[in-house]
């Protein structure tokens, strides 16, 4: 009788904590609307096996997931989300806290990055991608190709100082790697005065609604028009400014069933000045999807910037996803 009374008590627990939840919570707040149109479990399937063991109460891969999307959604550090996940309301309900449980502390998610790494995240962004795509969300016709620089340190005077000192003329990118902490990066430049040390995040943004299709990520010093073959798309028109203006990219463009619509170079004898404005007046309204990305590195080497990469651009999915649904709602009542 005693394990019967238990039980009940614990249903009832349970149903007054999501009352309170349910109280607390707006009716219209974004993760709300995550929960109820994207199926997270499904989502994050792939990373019960490399995680559901990590941490002293063997958090479910659901919670590290949503727990790691609201990091990148809010742009937080590791001890913000220790105590967000305390004591914000709404962000412990969306990632399945109870409000008595014990949430993670700070040290639990860069072992939660970690243990996910870059390729299991990317298999995440496509599946959160093909699911937006069930809702009509990607049109696959225009795409805009183009790279942000992205910085992993401002100076590196001391490093320029160590160099010189060991005989070196010059900090330069060839032996850079010896003297910088992050030995992945790279100097990169885009004109005289905007030279940068770190890397490049190459992004293919939809041209329906501005969702991010595909990333990837090089070191400062890669040309652009390199990283075209890692995200060019397989069919449709595809905008891309004069960095990208080489027989190179053209072919890997084509290759994969898409049309390139390239800002020429004026040397360029295949030049159309009056094409080239079309191209870009269309695509204008979608460069501001780089420029509202983060310019800085938040962790060293390639492979965790690329995770970084990754989770912004779920990030900035889910966030367009749930302006976008509602106003597709209303068009089709």
């Amino acid at each position: 009788m005693n394990n019967i009374a238990a039980n009940k008590t614990s249903k009832m627990l349970l149903a007054t904590e999501e009352e309170i939840f349910i109280k607390l919570i707006e009716a219209d707040h974004p993760f709300r609307y995550l929960n109820e149109h994207f199926n997270f479990i499904e989502l994050t399937a792939s990373l019960a096996k490399c995680y559901s063991e990590l941490g002293t109460t063997g958090i479910a891969a659901e919670k590290g997931f949503k727990a790691l999307l609201v990091q990148f959604w809010e742009d937080y550090s590791d001890r913000d989300m220790e105590k967000c996940l305390r004591e914000n309301i709404a962000v412990r309900w969306f990632c399945g806290f109870g409000l008595m449980e014990d949430t993670p502390d700070h040290s639990y998610f860069g072992k939660l990055r970690k243990r996910i790494g870059p390729s299991r995240l990317a298999e995440i962004f496509n599946k959160v991608n093909e699911a937006m795509k069930k809702k009509n969300l990607f049109g696959e016709v225009f795409t805009f190709i183009d790279a942000s620089s992205i910085i992993t340190k401002i100076a590196l005077w001391e490093e320029r100082d160590r160099a010189i000192e060991e005989g070196k003329k010059k900090l330069n990118n060839a032996i850079v790697s010896d003297y910088a902490a992050d030995q992945d990066a790279k100097w990169g430049a885009k004109s005289k005065t905007n030279i940068w040390f770190g890397y490049k995040r190459h992004n293919a943004v939809d041209m329906r609604y501005g969702l991010i299709n595909k990333v990837a990520v090089t070191p400062a010093n890669v040309p652009d028009y390199k990283a075209v073959k890692n995200i060019v798309p397989r069919q449709g028109l595809v905008f891309l400014d004069k960095g990208y203006d080489y027989k190179e990219a053209d072919i890997w463009i084509k290759a994969n069933g898409g049309i390139p619509a390239t800002l020429r170079k004026n040397n360029n004898k295949q030049k159309n000045h009056d094409l080239d404005r079309w191209h870009s007046c269309i695509r204008m309204p979608f460069e501001n999807t780089f420029s509202k990305q983060s310019k800085r590195a938040k962790y060293r080497g390639l492979t965790k910037v690329l995770f970084q990469c990754f989770a912004e651009a779920i990030a900035h999915n889910f966030k367009k996803a749930i302006n976008i649904l509602p106003r597709l709602a209303k068009v089709e009542t």
